[in-house]
């Protein structure tokens, strides 16, 4: 009889099966796998180069991420809504050179009576910035122009109007008060790290504990939805490229007061690494799925490799070439992703 029973009973049924190795690795791997990919290249950097561990260069690495990693908080914002924002690289720029306008001493001042006292350019800066996001804000979320579309239209204005307000002509011999929010420190930290550690704070708290945050998650999810519950879908649209505007600004002028001078060629090209930084963090291109703390560490991915490559006298061509191949790896892995849910 038991012989019978043990006959019948299907194989496996009663035990429960442990999940295997590479089932269990799954979920790590797609929660803490950028991370672990930032550890490998720092130890593979270490190894091959003997400067990457020095406090100097360290130091270097996380300067030089700090702008990128703000613009790249900021379009975690727009991503995490399904949106995107092509300009704020020539934001940057346009920020950078009305901020640096009311702090230059230069005899040939573009503003009477600059310099002023630091805080008026800063102030005047972020809101540069907030105006460009809000006008990308309000093709996109009042009158449904693609994202695509408005902030491609806000790339090239921007920039125009750079090359209007300044002539051309780079706007040198910022002062001293302003030129500190690149240049100087606290407690041995460099101004532009702990702004980037401040922002990296106040945004992680805005999309995880405020209702503010929930709602742009939830407009990403889904929009229709969203939108039946109650909530504008409109205004948090409109939001987020302010937000990503105002963080553009801030950005400029770090970059301004870092050099010295605000050149209004500054920023080219600098809306693809934040773009990168947001795709290699985690964060979807279809919305509703993201961490700015996966930016971060994207942001820092991208800042270790363009500095180990520089180390070990990789040509820049070459460069860009990697920093591609890295936001298609990304895209293909959250598309794979996908099709697995």
């Amino acid at each position: 009889m038991e012989q019978q029973m043990k006959a019948g009973t299907p194989a496996g049924a009663g035990t429960q099966q442990k999940p295997t190795l590479t089932a269990r690795a799954g979920p790590i791997a797609q929660r803490y796998g950028i991370l672990i990919a930032l550890v490998v290249l720092c130890l593979v950097l270490a190894i091959v180069s003997d400067n990457f561990l020095s406090s100097r260069n360290i130091i270097n690495v996380l300067r030089q991420t700090s702008i990128n990693g703000i613009l790249a908080i900021g379009m975690t914002f727009v991503i995490l809504t399904r949106g995107i924002d092509l300009s704020v690289g020539s934001v940057v720029a346009l920020s950078g050179v009305v901020a640096a306008s009311f702090a230059t001493t230069s005899s040939a001042g573009f503003i009477p009576g600059a310099p002023y006292i630091a805080v008026v350019p800063l102030v005047i800066g972020v809101l540069t910035g907030m105006a460009a996001g809000a006008v990308s804000g309000a093709a996109v979320a009042r009158f449904a122009v693609p994202a695509f579309v408005a902030t491609l239209g806000m790339l090239s204005a921007a920039r125009g109007m750079t090359l209007i307000y300044t002539d051309g002509r780079p706007i040198p011999a910022l002062s001293d008060g302003f030129r500190w929010i690149g240049t100087g420190d606290i407690a041995g930290i460099p101004l532009p790290i702990i702004l980037f550690g401040l922002v990296f704070a106040v945004s992680h708290f805005v999309l995880t504990r405020t209702r503010f945050g929930r709602h742009v998650y939830a407009v990403g999810g889904n929009p229709h939805a969203t939108k039946v519950s109650g909530i504008s879908v409109n205004r948090i649209r409109f939001a987020v490229y302010v937000i990503s505007g105002a963080l553009a600004g801030i950005a400029g002028m770090i970059l301004a007061a870092r050099t010295g001078s605000a050149l209004p060629q500054a920023g080219v090209a600098y809306e693809l690494d934040a773009i990168a930084a947001v795709v290699i963090g985690g964060t979807s291109l279809a919305g509703g799925v993201g961490r700015v703390s996966g930016t971060v560490i994207g942001a820092l991915l991208i800042g270790v490799l363009n500095n180990g490559l520089d180390l070990l006298g990789v040509e820049s061509y070459y460069q860009q070439v990697i920093k591609g191949a890295l936001i298609v790896a990304a895209v293909m892995l959250d598309r794979s992703r996908k099709a697995e849910v």
